[in-house]
């Protein structure tokens, strides 16, 4: 898997991280991937809810690693 994007998250609290992550990918070309790492819990169930519902592709289900959270979205 190759990733065109990261975005840091870590130390954003809810709602920052759906919100940037949306900013980033309507930037991005189509069929890019982007890699969203988090640390704030609610986003393991928001920001793959909100990226799918504007029309983004997850690539696989939502890590958690420790207290990060990682994300793979196709824009």
């Amino acid at each position: 898997m190759s990733i065109d994007f990261t975005l840091d998250l870590r130390g954003e609290s809810c709602p920052y991280p759906v919100i940037y992550t949306l900013e980033t990918l309507q930037g991005m070309k189509k069929g890019e991937l982007l890699q969203v790492i988090a640390d704030c819990p609610a986003s393991f169930r928001n920001v793959p809810e909100e990226v799918v519902k504007h029309g983004y592709t997850l690539e696989q289900e939502p890590v958690k690693n420790g207290r990060e959270l990682l994300f793979y979205i196709r824009a």
